[in-house]
């Protein structure tokens, strides 16, 4: 599953009236499942889950349950791209 968050933040320099805004993409995959189910043994076995997959739509308690393994999300390695932007706007550079 692949989720995709994007922040936008807007920051003024006060030396400056031009507007410098940047824009930050973050996307983030859940991966193999790293729950260990031979903890009460004192074993470790995986199950060998390789990406996690939604059971249910998204605002739902489903959502967090892993449909592959059952497992809830938080077992599975989380995967952050982060990509930022900057849309800067400058004044004309015609000698004015």
């Amino acid at each position: 599953m692949r989720k995709r968050q994007v922040v936008v933040r807007r920051s003024e320099e006060p030396s400056r009236s031009s507007t410098t805004s940047s824009f930050t993409v973050r996307n983030v995959k859940y991966g193999e499942c790293q729950k260990n189910h031979a903890a009460g043994v004192g074993g470790y076995a995986v199950d060998g889950c390789r990406e996690f997959m939604a059971s249910g739509e998204e605002g739902t308690a489903a959502a967090l349950t892993c449909a592959a393994c059952g497992c809830h999300r938080n077992f599975h390695r989380r995967e952050v791209e982060t990509e930022v932007a900057c849309d800067c706007s400058s004044p004309s550079s015609n000698g004015n």
